[in-house]
């Protein structure tokens, strides 16, 4: 990030204001909302500051001195050379300044600002656009109603009740989530106030006589672009206390979680299983039963070759709570971003998914039936057997000139499809360098990617 966002108390601090047009009134306003003592300096003052109440105005041309005792300035004239002299004084007193519309001689830069006090939301492009910033801040206005600001005044009044009640930090955060998404928060937005705060105080003596029990989010995290996440995968994935990944799941994809969860890292990658399942069926168990609130983020859909099954069947087996998110699994998520459809009228009234390779790293398939024609046949973790895949399949009756694609980090930006036949595709790929993940599709659908080709990646 360009700019550290933090928020700061302003109550009965002096702060300093230099420039009186149209553009200084919008930030003395804001000062003021902020509870700031204000001083102007300007030698011309416009009739808008001068209706100002409770300012300091100096009508004068700025000095250096002037700066002494303040903690912030804003400079807000129309002359360059006057805002570069605050600044370039500012810093040299350890003066936090703002210059606007000039980021370079800035300390710190305005937000827009959605209020809803004491509930405060800001937006920045860092100077790049304000005007963005403020469209941006128009979308979330429409989406937090005023009423979020009665609601956090609620939470505020009974903060340290909840405190003295439930020590466990943790478990006051699970209980405050279930508070502001539940009954109470749909309360206080029809109005109803005294109702909402009857409501909480039954809800914390029910929830202090109740033990808290852990619970595991199975998630698909989809083939790689953040964006193709369920709405339940996000909500889930914020209100975990630990998330454990594997190494299909992508950073922008982590980033989304909660920024306090612990995350573990249990990947796998081909002959290199770091954290053995059997084990990692044992973490989530003793996590859950710790009273913690786990997401296991698996690549693509939890249920295809993602090993969900065995993990839930131990969950089960030792009476943790779970639920089961689906994902966009990689077959349908590559085979979109490829402009390649896996089933066709013309092409395929079938579509089959397999596994490259099995617990040996071997490649033992049912080769009659995927040299079958009119379907299409989706390969996943295949790259390393890719030769023995094409010539079996050859070998079982398909067309050498079949056609054959190898999707290389699919639906993300680095996205690459390489396409061939079955002859030509191994010496192909021998020649370049490929990052897993990678898909394979084989069918006549794949000659349709040049026509349907819609997503352009940046290689």
């Amino acid at each position: 990030m360009d700019y550290f966002p933090i928020f700061l108390k302003l109550t009965q601090q002096s702060c300093l204001v230099v420039g009186a047009g149209s553009c200084a009134t919008r930030k003395i306003e804001l000062l003021a909302r902020a509870g700031a003592n204000i001083t102007v300096v300007a030698p011309d003052i416009s009739s808008q500051v001068a209706a100002l109440p409770n300012l300091t105005i100096h009508q004068k041309e700025f000095e250096s001195s002037d700066l002494i005792g303040f903690k912030l300035v804003v400079s807000a004239t129309n002359d360059a050379a006057t805002n570069q002299y605050v600044s370039e004084c500012a810093k040299a007193n350890g003066v936090w300044v703002n210059v606007v519309d000039s980021p370079a001689l800035c300390d710190f830069i305005f937000p827009a600002i959605v209020d809803r006090a004491p509930l405060t939301i800001a937006v920045s492009s860092g100077g790049a656009s304000p005007v963005l910033a403020r469209l941006l801040r128009a979308k979330i206005e429409t989406l937090i109603p005023p009423a979020y600001g009665v609601l956090a005044k609620l939470a505020e009044k009974f903060r340290e009740t909840v405190k003295q009640k439930i020590s466990r930090p943790e478990n006051r955060r699970i209980f405050w989530e279930n508070v502001l998404q539940g009954r109470v928060a749909e309360l206080i937005f029809a109005g109803q106030n005294d109702a909402a705060e009857q409501e909480l105080t039954l809800t914390l003596s029910q929830t202090v006589s109740q033990s808290n029990n852990g619970e595991v989010y199975l998630i698909g995290a989809g083939p790689g672009a953040a964006d193709l996440l369920t709405f339940r995968a996000l909500r889930l994935m914020q209100q975990a206390d630990v998330v454990v990944y594997d190494r299909l799941v992508s950073s922008d994809i982590l980033d989304l979680a909660r920024r306090d969860s612990e995350k573990i890292y249990v990947g796998k990658a081909r002959s290199n299983h770091s954290v053995p399942q059997e084990e990692i069926n044992a973490l989530l168990v003793k996590l859950a039963k710790e009273g913690k609130r786990v997401a296991r983020l698996k690549g693509g859909d939890p249920f295809i070759f993602g090993r969900g099954g065995e993990e839930i069947e131990t969950l089960m087996e030792q009476g943790v709570a779970f639920q089961v998110v689906p994902g966009i699994t990689a077959a349908t998520g590559c085979a979109s971003y490829a402009g390649i459809p896996l089933t066709h009228r013309d092409h395929a009234q079938s579509c089959i998914f397999v596994t490259g390779h099995l617990k040996d790293d071997s490649v033992h398939l049912n080769w009659t039936q995927l040299a079958a024609p009119n379907q299409t046949v989706v390969i996943y973790m295949g790259l390393f057997g890719l030769e023995k895949i094409c010539a079996s399949l050859i070998a079982h009756g398909s067309s050498p000139d079949l056609p054959i694609a190898l999707i290389e980090q699919g639906t993300t930006l680095q996205q690459r499809v390489i396409i061939g036949t079955l002859s030509t595709l191994p010496d192909s790929v021998k020649h370049e360098t490929i990052k897993p993940p990678t898909l394979i599709i084989i069918g006549t659908v794949v000659g349709l990617h040049e026509k349907l080709n819609w997503f352009q990646s940046t290689r």
